[in-house]
Order: C-alpha cells, then structure tokens, then sequence
C-alpha cells in the first residue's frame, strides 16, 4: 500500500494550481448548502465522479476506497432522518456528504502535500497579526493528510492480524476489536511524533531578527 494520498498524473487537474482546487472545492460545498434540491446534489455527485474519473484519470479504486469509508455513516444519517424528519432529507444530506468526501478524494488526489500546505500557509500569513505562525498551521495540515493513509494501512493491518489468528467478528464487535488497537498504535504514534518535534525545537519561538547598526 503506498502511504500517500497523491496519484501521480499529468492531466489537466493535475496541472490546475493547488489554490484552484481548494477554492473549487469551497465553492461546491457553498453551492451543495445553498441549493435545497436533491436532483441538483445527485447532479453535482455525478460530476465530480465523472471529473475524477475522465478528466482526473483517477483509479476508480480511489474513490471507491474513500466512499466505503463513509457508507455506514452515510447509512446511519439515512436512518436517522427517516425516523426524525423523512427520506428525502435524508437521501438529500448523504449526497451532499458523498459529493464532497469524493471532491475532497479528487483534489487530495491530484495536489501533493507540499503544495497545499503552500497554499494554507499564505492564507495564513495575515494571521501572524494576531499570534498565528502559518508554519505551525501548514505542519499540522501536512501531518494530518499524511497521517491519513498511515491509519489505513494501520487498521488493514490489525484486521488481517485477527483474520490469521481466527477472528471472525463482525458488525459492532469488529468495530471495537479494531479500535481499541488502532487507538493505542495512534496514542504511540503521536507521542513519537511530539518527542521528535520536540528535540527538532519545533515548538521554540524563533530568535529575534538582530538589527543591523545604523551607518551615520
């Protein structure tokens, strides 16, 4: 399993700046919230995957494997409103959900990391008025779309551990044999990560720039 969650390609998503894609992203998401249909919203799900596959060239398994990931969730929101408010409401918020876990896929897909976090950092950069170091919020960006794919393999890992040793567990009790582990491996992980940052001087302010002395 390769632990990134870019897919190398030279087609024409891939050439479209990183700020692009995030502000497309953003404007999906305000118009997905803004238009109360759910013609229009299976619409815009059916674009996205079309952008993904054909004009992306994305593997189909890119956006399966990120779609699987939020079934049940997407089935839990589908029951609740069928119980609280009715079905339609319920089909309108999963694929408003859907269409953008699958956009997000698509442009984490076809943006590397670093540019990204080029692109959060000068976003940022007014903030360092107020006491934000756009560093700091760019390294905390980059470690969590790395960490991503890490916790993947991670919990791919403890599931085929259980399936040698016998496991046959499912639904809730899978769920929480698979957890318990993970959490551990993650609260290790994060204690690893936070002493090496710590002995890199990652949390250190930086020193003060020393003036240059006048020349009379």
């Amino acid at each position: 399993m390769t632990l990134t969650l870019y897919v190398p390609g030279a087609g024409v998503v891939h050439r479209l700046p990183a700020g692009v894609k995030l502000l497309a992203l953003v404007v999906l998401a305000v118009a997905l919230f803004a238009l109360p249909s759910v013609t229009a919203a299976a619409a815009a799900l059916a674009g996205v995957v079309a952008v993904g596959l054909l004009v992306a060239r994305l593997p189909a398994a890119v956006l399966t494997r990120q779609a699987r990931a939020v079934v049940w969730w997407l089935l839990v929101l589908l029951l609740v409103h069928a119980v609280t408010t009715d079905l339609r409401t319920g089909t309108h918020v999963a694929l408003r959900l859907l269409t953008l876990v699958l956009a997000a896929a698509v442009v984490t897909a076809t943006t590397r990391v670093s540019e990204m976090v080029r692109v959060v950092e000068r976003l940022c950069a007014p903030l360092r008025l107020v006491g934000v170091r756009p560093a700091r919020v760019g390294l905390a960006i980059a470690m969590a779309l790395r960490f991503i794919p890490v916790l993947v393999e991670r919990a791919d890992r403890i599931r085929a551990a259980q399936a040698a040793r016998g496991g046959t567990a499912r639904g809730v009790r899978a769920l929480r044999t698979t957890v318990a582990p993970l959490l551990v491996q993650v609260l290790q992980m994060a204690h690893d990560v936070s002493e090496a940052l710590d002995a890199r001087g990652a949390d250190d302010d930086p020193p003060p720039r020393r003036r240059s002395p006048e020349v009379p």
